[in-house]
């Protein structure tokens, strides 16, 4: 088996391979996780990566290479199953789709996005639903469906948990922990879903050699959806602070003079994105295993061991935003 861990530019995506190789390694797969990119990389000194003697240690191979180079990183290996959580396009999943079929793999699972999926009237997101059809994941799911390999796909959200390094519940943290405001875009009831990597994991490894994936779509996110302020509230609990929030129109005229930009202000989409892994309980028999409220516990306490909280940070967008709106 292979899983590739993704290239630093796709964080989510590494943090899943992590999980996934650990989790595949304690039921007695043989794993190798292959990541894009140098050993060398300063980026590698970064989580997960800087984890990975924990995966050596539970007897996973690591190997450093790029996808177009799968033969050259993994000389003379073969794979029973190949999982692609770094590509997103033809460009780059096609030479990890050649070199599966290269080594006569029985199965390859990507890991695509629920971005994929056209705007709804009718959330949450369930498999089936209409999708971008010039999407690059889009396609690439297209591709395997003509493989002849048996493949899934599955289509994540927003991922945080253990070995994370992208900025998410950390956002609210970061103004929690100096008594600032957390300004939200919109009126706050927006739905999404947030869910542990270990959860995201654990369901791509239900589908490993079972036959009840062939062929399919997964919504691979955690077992409910939650709002922005609620999300908000749920950070404030889990740090024990008070919580006080902004709530404001990206599109009013005073934001937008600021010089504001509305997806770097905000780490989550400000619309209903919400999905539900229906597919996945009914077919795999998979149920997650974190609730929101342990997974915030877990990285708050995480954010207090690294010492983020008293480091200086500028908050420009913030102050950008409530000047605008006089606050």
């Amino acid at each position: 088996m292979v899983a590739g861990a993704g290239a630093p530019n796709r964080r989510h995506a590494a943090n899943l391979g992590f999980w996934l190789s650990k989790q595949l390694a304690a039921g007695g797969h043989g794993v190798t996780i292959l990541t894009v990119g140098e050993e060398s990389s300063e980026k590698m000194k970064k989580t997960p990566f800087s984890l990975f003697g924990e995966l050596r240690a539970a007897g996973v191979a690591t190997a450093w290479g790029e996808p177009a180079a799968l033969a050259a990183a993994l000389p003379g290996q073969a794979f029973d199953v190949v999982v692609d959580n770094n590509g997103k396009d033809l460009e780059s999943v096609g030479p990890v789709l050649a070199y599966a079929q290269s080594v006569r793999a029985a199965q390859f699972l990507f890991v695509s996005s629920a971005g994929v999926y056209k705007t709804s009237d009718e959330p949450p997101h369930v498999e089936g639903d209409a999708v971008k059809a010039d999407a690059g994941h889009v396609l690439v799911e297209g591709a395997l469906a003509a493989s002849g390999l048996a493949w899934a796909a599955f289509r994540p959200q927003y991922l945080s948990g253990s070995g994370s390094n992208k900025d998410c519940e950390e956002y609210f943290f970061d103004r929690l922990a100096r008594g600032r405001p957390i300004c939200i875009p919109g009126s706050g009831v927006q739905l999404t879903t947030v869910s542990h990597a270990e959860d995201v994991a654990s369901m791509l490894a239900a589908a490993v050699g079972n036959p009840a994936a062939a062929g399919r779509v997964f919504n691979a996110v955690g077992g409910r959806g939650v709002t922005l302020l609620g999300f908000a509230k749920l950070c404030a609990q889990a740090a024990g602070l008070p919580l006080a929030t902004v709530l404001y129109d990206p599109k009013d005229a005073r934001v937008v003079a600021a010089g504001v930009d509305a997806k770097k202000a905000f780490p989550f989409r400000p619309v209903h994105f919400y999905a539900e892994p229906r597919a996945a309980r009914a077919l795999l028999g998979w149920a997650p295993k974190w609730s929101m409220e342990a997974l915030l516990a877990e990285r708050w306490a995480h954010y207090q061991a690294s010492g983020r909280g008293g480091k200086e940070k500028a908050f420009p967008d913030d102050d950008a935003i409530l000047a605008a709106l006089g606050k």
